[in-house]
């Protein structure tokens, strides 16, 4: 594994709830990744550790490679690839997001 695929797994596995991302929860820069941060807000999860994968791009290209996973966003809870945003979405509508997250934290 590379040293950026190590870097993924240590945060994905150390943190309950973390979102790569385009922006950052107080600035999404675009919309899907804004909505992923509504969802999870509306699920009641307030510690949130999201990736900028803007920031770098071996972390951005690496991050798809990780979870096989074309798109971004992509949210993982205790190491668990979750989805991008549709499926939060699918998962929201049946409170099923919502129960994930209260187990998780």
């Amino acid at each position: 594994m590379s040293e950026v695929q190590d870097w993924i797994k240590e945060t994905v596995t150390a943190n309950p709830v973390v979102l790569f991302m385009k922006g950052n929860a107080q600035f999404p820069q675009c919309g899907f990744s804004g909505r992923a941060i509504q969802l999870l807000k509306a699920s009641g999860v307030d510690n949130i550790v999201t990736v900028n994968v803007l920031d770098n791009a071996d972390v951005r290209q690496g991050i798809k490679e990780y979870s096989n996973w074309p798109t971004i966003p992509q949210l993982y809870v205790k190491g668990e690839f979750i989805g991008g945003s549709d499926i939060m979405n699918e998962m929201h509508d049946t409170g099923e997001l919502k129960t994930l997250l209260q187990e998780a934290v």
